[in-house]
């Protein structure tokens, strides 16, 4: 009855008569937020109010006091100077359109209930649904549109926004990350000035290296962690996109979220359904970090595959031997991490090919067969002896993509993106191309690879899915010469119909979105994957920074982090083992390493380190993180924790980023935690000679949340363990 009443609550409508319109005023909600809109029937579709959550009083006076009164869904034509969410041409060739409101629809499904506001043009058959799903048990408003027509002939889209939202303006400030390849995730932050800013991607693969196709609007001036107004955006797309907000002459910064128009028209036949992909939509009135909190609920519980399962330890062979693949070094290093408690070895690149041997990256892909002169045995060699050491197995594999050196290529020349009498433009190894994902044929190929492998290995348990190069070349073998501007369109339609075919066959599988890296963080994906590799750099340091961008829109249970060599093979870079465990112990742990040159005491380190982090696990994976001081704030020193969703545990974590004599950091308040509890303080990996002097100690949530605790800023060893960092992880446990 409860969660009956909890449902009719999330979406309100009032019915009046005005004039001869019948004005339908739309409210939906979700625990902490609300959003309004105004529905006339022969009117337009207009915003109210967006924002923390309303009472019945407020929101019944809410249309009284000045309101946004901007067009939800702005389209093309008839107010040409405005920037447009939509933008057409008929197939008579007028280029304008006028919609309005016909009807709203209530839809009712697990968790949420969807309002649908039906909008048709005044002249055309041509009609749009804007799409509201509030969620009944976190604070996401997702939003979409669904465009069809019934004109005799194709309508052209040429802008086709999911969404559009005005933020009042005032001292706002954006959030947001760009990057490049191993250095993704970097958080930029300013403020919004007159002019158009744009976010956006063409890579046509990977959407995620050099911008992401999310962003947070501060609304009270710079933006601060733990408290302050912040709207939140996520654009649930693994392709293409483009974000715009144009702050113009009005009172609003105009924010305009859809899919890259560039390149990229569509032919809308009549009676097809064009669905935009949605635009995630969260308020907090506590900061950046609540936000983030709202977006890591809503990813666990909807978007993430398995989001509320523990993730496995694992180790990766990648940086321990690259293409050096063989039987007996497998072997080894199944032995390693199992004898280090991890839980999953997983086997990477170099591993397959028959004529041509992938003994680099210039050859092979797409001959997904065990080279046998490195593999004998087979996969069912290493399945089995996995199994001998008590370890999962897993295999890396990258099925979009081909070289020009394999016999995929040799038999089906037809099946790359490449335009007609055109050379193909080459990646990676100066060979490798992309497979056309809009041919049913390729589909097929991709769908058997996986298939293959679960079918005749099911003891398989993880698979890391790698995409190492961008579409360079416009051009489909498949697509008919009129729908060639589908192309970017089509891919990812394709690879989310492979997606859903293996999540369909194979639920349990644990699948990893690599794409050079961190180049597919992003909430169109994964609902298919359960984690993504946040960079091919994993030098402790710079993933810092770059595990600091990616936490405001993705949790820690999302992001694979592991411990690697020093030097770095990427910086070059020599930190201690301690620092890179300690910040590869704030996400899903792993190791990049090999661990036959790693020394007893290191490996003992691990092996604790593995023990703790299965102990604090819970908490970071499936807690709340409170980000409390920013390595972008240049003041020497990075910090955050997670909060169990209790309140009775927490870990907290304290990274030295500059190193210098006499220096003078500050001192970090804690934060999320019961201000009545009492916690105990227990360090985690300790190298020090002494404990800290409050190692045991324990206090009130209110003290640690006013005052902090000391760190030391060097770690006191040996003099020949000496070094410039120096790094914390605090376990806190309530005192029953």
């Amino acid at each position: 009855m409860m969660k009956n009443l909890i449902r009719i609550c999330l979406f309100t409508t009032l019915l009046f008569v005005t004039g001869d319109l019948v004005a339908q005023n739309v409210h939906v909600s979700t625990p902490r937020t609300s959003l309004v809109l105004s529905a006339p029937v022969g009117g337009e579709l207009k915003y109210v109010y967006y924002g923390s959550k309303l009472t019945e009083n407020d929101y019944r006076e809410v249309y009284n006091a000045p309101v946004m009164q901007h067009t939800a869904y702005p389209v093309y034509g008839m107010n040409c100077p405005g920037e447009s969410a939509l933008a057409v041409t008929h197939a008579d060739g007028n280029m304008t359109l006028q919609m309005e409101v016909t009807g709203t629809e209530i839809k009712n499904t697990d968790g949420a209930v969807i309002a649908v506001i039906k909008l048709k043009d005044k002249v055309y058959p041509f009609s749009v649904n804007v799409c509201y799903k509030a969620y009944s048990d976190v604070d996401i408003i997702e939003t979409w549109t669904e465009i069809a027509h019934a004109e005799k002939k194709n309508v052209t889209l040429r802008k086709f926004d999911s969404a559009f939202l005005p933020v009042r303006r005032g001292n706002v400030w954006l959030s947001s990350l760009y990057g490049s390849w191993a250095n993704e995730g970097k958080l930029v932050q300013e403020p919004l000035e007159p002019g158009m800013k744009v976010i956006k991607n063409r890579d046509g693969v990977r959407n995620s290296h050099t911008a992401h196709a999310e962003v947070m609007f501060s609304l009270d001036g710079k933006p601060q962690e733990n408290y302050g107004n912040v709207i939140g955006a996520a654009l649930c797309y693994g392709g293409n996109y483009k974000l715009r907000i144009d702050t113009d002459d009005s009172e609003y910064h105009q924010f305009y979220a859809g899919i890259n128009e560039e390149n990229s028209a569509y032919n809308l036949k009549k009676g097809e359904l064009f669905i935009t992909p949605a635009l995630a939509l969260t308020y907090s009135a506590e900061g950046l970090s609540g936000c983030s909190r709202n977006f890591h609920r809503w990813a666990r519980k909807y978007k993430l595959a398995h989001g509320n399962s523990l993730r496995k330890i694992l180790l990766n062979s990648w940086e321990g031997v690259y293409f050096d693949i063989n039987e007996n070094g497998m072997n080894q290093m199944m032995g390693d991490i199992a004898s280090m408690g991890g839980e999953l070895f997983v086997m990477d690149d170099g591993w397959f090919g028959d004529k041509y041997k992938r003994n680099s990256d210039n050859s092979s892909l797409g001959d997904w067969k065990v080279d046998t002169g490195k593999l004998p045995g087979g996969i069912r060699k290493l399945v089995d002896d996995a199994r001998q050491h008590k370890v999962k197995f897993g295999i890396w594999i990258e099925p979009e993509m081909a070289n020009t050196t394999s016999e995929l290529y040799e038999k089906h020349p037809e099946w790359i993106l490449k335009a007609p009498l055109r050379e193909p433009v080459l990646g990676r190894g100066g060979t490798q191309v992309v497979l056309d994902l809009g041919n049913p044929q390729v589909q097929d190929f991709i769908f058997n690879l996986v298939d293959t492998l679960m079918t005749n290995y099911p003891e398989i348990d993880y698979i890391k899915w790698d995409a190492n190069m961008a579409i360079m070349n416009h051009g489909s073998n498949y697509l008919p010469k009129n729908e060639q501007s589908h192309l970017y369109i089509a891919y990812h339609r394709g690879f989310e119909n492979v997606c859903r075919r293996i999540r369909a066959k194979y639920p349990e599988l644990t699948i990893q979105a690599c794409a050079s890296g961190g180049g597919r963080a992003n909430y169109g994906v994964l609902p298919y994957f359960d984690e993504f590799w946040v960079s091919d750099n994993t030098d402790a340091l710079q993933r810092i920074y770059m595990q600091w961008g990616a936490s405001y829109f993705f949790p820690a249970i999302a992001m694979a982090s592991h411990i690697s060599a020093a030097p770095n093979h990427q910086t070059f870079r020599t930190i201690p083992l301690k620092y890179r465990i300690d910040v590869a112990m704030s996400g899903r742990l792993g190791m990049e390493i090999q661990p036959k040159n790693m020394t007893d005491e290191e490996k003992e380190l691990c092996r604790k380190a593995i023990a703790d982090y299965k102990m604090i696990r819970p908490v970071v994976q499936l807690g709340d993180i409170y980000r409390l001081l920013s390595p972008y704030d240049r003041l020497g020193v990075a910090s955050l924790m997670y909060v169990s969703p209790e309140k009775e545990k927490a870990v907290f974590y304290w990274w030295k980023t500059e190193h210098f004599c006499n220096q003078h950091l500050p001192r970090i308040r804690m934060a999320g935690l019961h201000p009545d509890k009492i916690y105990k303080v227990t360090e985690l990996n300790r190298i020090d000679n002494q404990p800290l002097d409050y190692e045991g100690k324990a206090f009130s949530g209110a003290y640690l949340m006013a005052n902090g605790l000391e760190m030391p800023y060097n770690h006191k060893v040996d003099y020949h363990k000496l070094s410039d960092y120096s790094s914390r992880i605090l376990y806190l446990e309530e005192v029953k």
